[in-house]
């Protein structure tokens, strides 16, 4: 398949680092216009709007300034009456009890009146209310009496300790009635709260000097007050309502620093953001080199890259994947299950595949099948798949990587093959070593055999057949014995596939102990048996004979003229997983020199060794599941144990 190659240079990203910003963008600064204008009206908004309330504030004050005026004097002019009918009504003869009666109600229904005192036509004292200790401008009763003049309206006194007196003569030579008022309970009572709300207003003598306050926090410092005179009717007074500080000006100030910052925010904010789409257009122009640069490795690979999404659906091939199934990049991205390349034989268990992938979750997977190209021919894969995560951390689908595996599948099958001769090999090997033993085992019962025979003959020559019975039975015997030894070295040299089976492992110790007994006769050796108790284990018994006797043989090798003993042991024994086999004897030992490739084939320490029994013996046991080591023994010598599963347990299987 012909694809077009993108052209690369060698520092994809060269391009990127000359992209520069060009002229000024006109564009760019409309929206910093923009905003100039904006923050130029709203600060003019602010401003009109300021002086405007400015205005209003002033107004306002002006008006509640008056109603309190208006407030107070009516407040006095209720007294002033009051006081004029209680004199007039003293004038006229009215008794006292009657006269005190009312004075009463007049001070409980205004309380800022502390005292109506009666004074006789020598300014004495003769009733008051509450009572005659109650306070009174005696200056003022003295003054009045002096002039002796009959007034409609009262007369007012100084102010003093925020209380004014006010008096009235209803007839010549007549005394006189006064009526003493105290100006702050007047305030605390006649301006109502919403007015002490907003300001603070103040009764000054014109001196600047307090006279009497309603107030609920301090006034505004450096405000504008507005005053009015309140004379009449308390001479030298005036009237000043001070505006509480309502923040408003802060408030607008703060408006306007806020918009202010808004705008400098928003200029910045703009500044910064022509920065970055710089910078990310020489991102982009960075990127396109990165992307065509990793498009380039993709094709150069030759592991075939397959993506595909939840539903099997091929979102991405590489060329290696293309080249790897004979089939077009157009053929099959966006190409759904099942594949123009599966195997036909193996469509259900692909799908199959297909279906335990999507249930299993995001975790990676690898198996091998087998896929048909496009011009028919079929192909061993491995295939790895792992989860395909997009830029937000979710699993979109699968990312598979393809590796032809035809050539290594073929390779592994003759690499088996050839072991397999190599074990056939191993066995003929040992077959001959054991030439001397055979001729040793076959020439007791043969010689048996031929002894028996001619006893038979010379029992029928002389007629005595009836004895023929026990001869002709144990002549059976003996050749039944070496039948045995016949097929059991038929078995050792035969290539069979292995046969497992539940063995006790004593027996097996027994019968090759006992079928190499001869040969470690010979070399001056005894076999000793020690065999406990030990689970049965799942087995091929030719092949564990094949080790054992593999391992005793070594052993009666090594034991040569530099022995620590005359005797090999063959031990059985069980532990927590199994049977354990044990071969000591008492030779030279390992050399340290061989102990790292002991089980390497073609590894050996004897002259005329092939390097193949140990090798072969760790196979086997491999096979088997087990453990085959060594390890020095006590007093000189090698201890090879052999570890097998009890049956029932785990076994490795074969390739």
């Amino acid at each position: 398949m012909q694809r077009s190659e993108p052209q690369v240079s060698a520092d994809p990203w060269a391009a990127a680092e000359g992209g520069r910003p060009g002229r000024l963008d006109l564009l760019s600064l409309i929206p910093l216009a923009a905003i100039v204008l904006l923050v130029a009206l709203v600060a003019s908004l602010v401003w009109a709007v300021t002086r405007s309330e400015a205005d209003q504030r002033r107004t306002k004050l002006a008006t509640d300034a008056l109603w309190v005026e208006q407030t107070l004097r009516f407040q006095l002019g209720v007294d002033e009456d009051m006081l004029v009918r209680l004199a007039l009504d003293a004038a006229s003869g009215t008794p006292e009890e009657v006269l005190e009666a009312r004075a009463r109600l007049h001070v409980a229904n205004n309380p800022e009146v502390l005292s109506v005192i009666w004074h006789d036509a020598q300014g004495r004292p003769r009733g008051a209310v509450p009572g005659l200790s109650a306070p009174s401008d005696a200056d003022l009763v003295a003054r009045l009496q002096r002039s002796g003049a009959v007034s409609a309206r009262p007369v007012y006194g100084a102010v003093q300790e925020g209380r004014v007196t006010m008096a009235v003569r209803a007839a010549e030579g007549g005394g006189v009635v006064t009526e003493t008022i105290s100006l702050p309970l007047m305030f605390e009572r006649h301006i109502p709260w919403w007015i002490a709300e907003q300001y603070g207003v103040e009764l000054v003598d014109t001196g600047d000097r307090q006279l009497a306050e309603r107030a609920r926090r301090d006034a505004e410092p450096g405000g504008a007050p507005h005053q009015i005179s309140f004379d009449p009717p308390l001479s030298g007074t005036f009237l000043r309502i001070t505006p509480y500080p309502e923040g408003r000006e802060g408030g607008s100030l703060l408006l306007l620093a806020s918009i202010g910052a808004l705008a400098a925010f928003a200029i910045l904010a703009l500044v910064a953001l022509y920065r970055n789409t710089a910078r990310r257009r020489r991102a982009e122009v960075r990127l396109r080199g990165e992307m065509a640069f990793r498009r380039s490795m993709e094709e150069s690979l030759t592991v075939g890259l397959r993506a595909k999404d939840h539903e099997g659906r091929i979102l991405y091939v590489n060329s290696a994947f293309c080249r790897l199934v004979g089939w077009p990049e157009e053929a099959l991205v966006g190409q759904g299950p099942p594949m123009p390349y599966w195997a036909p034989d193996r469509l259900e268990e692909t799908l199959a595949r297909q279906r335990a992938l999507a249930a299993g979750g995001a975790v990676a997977q690898a198996f091998e099948t087998r896929f048909r190209r496009a011009d028919g021919s079929e192909i061993e894969v491995q295939v790895y798949e792992a989860p395909l995560i997009d830029a937000r951390g979710a699993h979109r689908g699968w990312m598979g990587s393809v590796i032809d595996i035809t050539e290594a599948k073929r390779a592994a099958r003759l690499a088996r093959a050839q072991d397999e001769a190599v074990a056939r090999t191993g066995r003929l090997v040992t077959l001959g070593e054991m030439a001397s033993t055979l001729a040793h085992e076959l020439n007791q019962p043969l010689a048996a055999i031929a002894s028996y025979a001619a006893g038979a003959r010379n029992l029928i020559e002389r007629g005595e057949t009836a004895a023929l019975g026990p001869v002709v039975e144990k002549l059976s015997l003996q050749a039944g014995r070496a039948g045995q030894i016949i097929r059991r070295v038929q078995d050792l040299a035969r290539k069979r596939e292995p046969s497992f089976t539940r063995l006790a492992l004593a027996e097996v110790i027994q019968g090759t102990a006992g079928f190499l007994a001869a040969d470690a006769r010979e070399h001056r050796v005894r076999i000793a048996l020690d065999l406990a108790a030990a689970p049965e284990v799942e087995a091929d018994r030719i092949l564990i004979e094949q080790v054992l006797v593999n391992l005793i043989r070594n052993g009666i090798e090594a034991m040569g003229p530099r022995r620590s003993g005359d005797e090999i042991v063959l031990r059985l024994r069980g532990d927590a997983t199994g049977a354990v086999i044990e071969v000591q004897d008492a030779g030279q030992g390992v050399d340290p020199a061989m102990a790292e490739r002991l089980y390497d084939a073609f590894a050996s320490s004897k002259a005329q060794g092939m390097g193949m029994g140990l090798n072969i013996c760790r196979s086997i046991v491999e096979l088997h599941g087990g453990r085959l080591e060594f390890r020095p023994a006590e007093g000189g010598g090698t201890v090879f144990s052999v570890s097998l599963p009890a049956a029932g347990g785990t076994r490795m299987a074969a390739e």
